[in-house]
């Protein structure tokens, strides 16, 4: 008679879920791989219909991502050459190379933005998840539901009162109220996820350093964040894709010097209207920072998911 287990899966179970796994990555993976393609397809390729699979990629999407350009007559193409590759792409369409285009700044201002709020978020939300988790905080149910609540709003219920005030306090367009903004949409996230991974953090750890002469913040700066690490990456991850992601705020709030990539992106113009290989292209190089930062943090995301859910 062959011995079963309750807790180990049988062979079907396992290639069955093995199946499902791959089956929802590549459905998932099919829009991202369609975009990156499309970044490298020529305009009349980005809009055959059926849809090209197999084209001669270009990367005249690239180049007119990062280039504004301008018409100009025969006498003047003929008189100046293309000096360049991408010069060359460019004069098929009997346009020269003006200047660089903005994206590079509302990339930047992305960068800025996003990374900057995510820290912030976190700092704030670290401290104020371990006063909840330590601390006895009168009303602190009521107090974490409504900073619970705060995440609940839909951003155009809010959009005019902030853009009011950010009017009036000079705010408006800038990086620092950007930053403030998504940090005070992202901390209700932060402390309720930080407060869950503290919890699981034994105080005794915290008690013994106490007794061994640490203060209260070299007790939570050594031995309580060490352990909290898995939790902060975990939550700064999903700070940072919301903050990079954002679009409501980023709209109304921003038209220049603070305005950021996925706004800008879809204001894309080509020769006949949307030039669809630039918004792909743009979308692809958008897309790269949060995944870098998720792959860096990936061992800790999954010891974030799966934290506490055992219980010894």
């Amino acid at each position: 008679m062959s011995s079963f287990s309750v807790t180990e899966p049988t062979k079907r179970t396992k290639w069955f879920a093995g199946t499902m796994v791959i089956v929802y990555a590549l459905i998932t993976m099919l829009p991202l791989a369609w975009i990156m393609m499309t970044g490298f397809k020529s305009p009349a390729d980005a809009i055959s219909y059926p849809p090209k699979v197999v084209f001669e990629p270009t990367l005249e999407g690239y180049v007119n991502l990062f280039t504004t350009r301008t018409r100009q007559t025969e006498e003047f193409l003929a008189a100046n050459p293309p000096e360049t590759w991408y010069e060359e792409i460019v004069r098929e369409y009997d346009m020269v190379i003006a200047g660089p285009s903005k994206f590079g700044e509302r990339f930047l201002n992305s960068v800025i933005i996003g990374f900057g709020s995510t820290f912030l978020s976190i700092v704030l939300g670290t401290l104020a998840a371990y006063a909840f988790s330590r601390f006895k905080i009168p009303l602190a149910d009521d107090l974490l539901f409504f900073i619970l609540s705060t995440r609940m709003m839909p951003p155009i219920a809010v959009a005019i009162p902030i853009f009011l005030m950010y009017r009036q306090l000079g705010l408006s367009d800038t990086h620092l109220g950007m930053i403030l903004l998504y940090t005070a949409v992202n901390i209700s996230l932060a402390v309720w996820l930080l407060k869950g991974f503290i919890d699981e953090i034994p105080r005794e750890y915290e008690e013994a350093a106490l007794i061994d002469g640490y203060t209260r913040f070299q007790a939570f700066y050594k031995v309580v964040l060490p352990q909290a690490a898995t939790g902060i990456a975990s939550t700064a991850i999903f700070c940072l894709i919301f903050a990079w992601n954002e679009y409501a705020f980023a709209v109304l709030l921003t038209s220049g010097t603070a305005q950021t990539a996925p706004p800008f992106i879809p204001t894309i113009i080509g020769v006949g209207g949307l030039d669809w290989p630039a918004v792909a292209a743009g979308a692809t190089i958008f897309l790269l920072p949060v995944m870098i930062f998720t792959i860096l943090l990936r061992k800790h995301l999954l010891r974030g998911i799966t934290f506490g859910a055992v219980r010894k």
